[in-house]
């Protein structure tokens, strides 16, 4: 085999032999992990909503009782299951144009370039190097003043590669993953948060508009109270105190009305907001309590399926799984390094010969780093990493408590909904009775007009507080929905992927 020298390096063809080891080689400083193992948080055997089952009593006589289906699977688009057309389109037009979701998908495609990144740690990094120079070198051994000068053109690729040897890229993989999964979880949850606000909203229509009816109707009467008192003031009937009492009845009814003209205002232009519009570009549909049916049967989440249905519990989780494979990291800093480097380089002093097989020069070589003292710092950086996961179990512990304070909040809220929604029908039931036979005194004389009015006015009363009743009962099966998970499984599988 022919050798050649030159600048005292011994340049030869890499042995045929060590390139077919050189794959086992590497196999066997690809080491284990070192650092924990991550394992999904167990939940308690005994987590649950509420000590004892929650049943929905009856909501009066005209009004549908509800019923909960435990273990019940929430539909992937969960607000179809209110019937309405017009919140469908709504949330079509939400979903589709939301800047908010937008940014949650260029987010998670950032975290999972950064997946990418990590895992080009498993291979070899080859670059082409290339360079030329001009020197001047002394051509005598003494100090003479004959000196010669020359060029020197070299290009070549040169490979280096870190074996894996104590897990260290791969926890780096390990936790950029994770992290990828806390930005999808992200993305689910504005999603779930996007639509429940359409939906609230939508529903905060209805009711305010309702309410006002019924506010406008209790004004009218108002009106004709206090023109009935003017009258009989100026025929000596009654007194000026009686005039004062009823313009201020009439000022204090007119003045429920701006709030609520202002709640129906603010959730057009919300709506407006949620779809990716302006209030100017787009109108909300008119949204009513008759366009809009109460789910009859609720399915509700399983406690011990809540944890893999909520987002924000899933991300919470997988922020801990981020900050176990960062222990690893740490740990794995604290460990002997090994680079391997190759190069193989065409040097000549003119560009014609440098591709000439007689101009090829290769090296091979191999280090090893071992940490020995860094004051203490490496140490101090793996327990800052342990002591950044026990932080982050506090935060998932206190997610899932949470989450599961929401659902009970939520069925409680039906049935104290269910409840409030009798009484009040109950109430207005008496009302209009006690109208019909105002009237009906009226009509034969055994009743005045001012009579009348009352009864009209509580009966439009008896009206608003059975519509505000009632708009919360929607929007609290609403928030049961939202808190379960909303099904976002389904309807999300192409953005935000499969659940873990």
């Amino acid at each position: 085999m022919k050798f050649i020298r030159a600048s005292g390096i011994v340049a030869r063809p890499l042995p045929l032999r060590f390139l077919q080891m050189l794959p086992g080689l590497l196999g066997i400083l690809g080491g284990c992990a070192v650092g924990p193992d991550f394992s999904k948080p167990a939940t308690s055997a005994q987590a649950g909503y509420r000590p004892a089952p929650v049943t929905l009593p009856p909501a009066g006589p005209t009004d549908p009782q509800q019923h909960l289906n435990l273990g019940g699977e929430l539909v992937g688009q969960w607000w179809t299951l209110f019937k309405s057309h017009e919140l469908d389109d709504t949330l079509t037009l939400a979903v589709a144009n939301s800047p908010t979701l937008d940014t949650a998908r260029s987010t998670l495609a950032q975290a999972q370039q950064a997946i990418l990144v990590a895992r080009s740690g498993y291979f070899p990094q080859a670059d082409l190097a290339a360079g030329a120079q001009r020197e001047r070198v002394s051509v005598s051994a003494f100090d003479s003043g004959e000196y010669a000068t020359g060029a020197i053109f070299a290009v070549g690729p040169t490979v280096s590669y870190g074996p894996d040897l104590f897990g260290r890229v791969r926890r780096q993989v390990e936790e950029n993953t994770a992290l990828t999964d806390v930005q999808r979880y992200a993305l689910a949850a504005a999603w779930l948060t996007l639509t429940g606000n359409a939906v609230n909203e939508a529903i905060t229509s209805a009711s305010a508009r309702e309410q006002t009816r019924a506010v406008q109707d209790i004004i009218a009467v108002d009106r004709r109270n206090a023109e009935l008192v003017e009258f009989e003031r100026s025929a000596g009937k009654a007194a000026r105190t009686d005039v004062l009492t009823a313009q201020s009845q009439l000022a204090a009814d007119v003045a429920l009305l701006p709030p609520l003209q202002q709640q129906l205002s603010a959730a057009h232009d919300a709506l407006a907001i949620l779809v990716g519009k302006t209030p100017a570009e787009w109108a909300a549909p008119r949204f009513d309590f008759d366009m809009i049916v109460l789910p009859v049967d609720v399915p509700v989440t399983l406690p011990s399926a809540l944890v893999r249905t909520r987002p924000d519990v899933l991300a919470a989780e997988s922020q801990l799984h981020a900050a176990s494979a960062a222990i690893g990291v740490a740990s794995a800093d604290l460990y002997p390094g090994i680079t391997l480097s190759a190069s193989w380089t065409q040097q000549a002093p003119r560009m014609g010969p440098l591709f000439d097989s007689a101009n090829g020069l290769w090296s091979v070589a191999a280090g090893l780093t071992a940490p020995l003292f860094h004051g203490g710092a490496l140490k101090a950086q793996r327990q800052g990493a342990v002591d950044a996961f026990d932080a982050q179990l506090g935060v998932y512990r206190q997610t899932v408590l949470a989450a599961f304070g929401q659902v009970a909040d939520s069925l409680k809220a039906l049935q104290h909904d269910a409840e409030a929604l009798a009484a009040q029908r109950a109430a207005l039931d008496s009302a209009q009775a006690s109208l019909a036979l105002s009237q009906e005194s009226y009509r034969v004389g055994a009743a005045s007009l001012l009579d009348v009015l009352l009864s009209q006015r509580l009966y439009a009363q008896a009206r608003l507080g059975y519509a505000k009743a009632k708009g919360q009962r929607y929007l609290d099966t609403a928030q049961l929905f939202e808190a379960t998970g909303g099904g976002w499984q389904a309807s999300m599988a192409n953005d935000a992927g499969p659940a873990r």
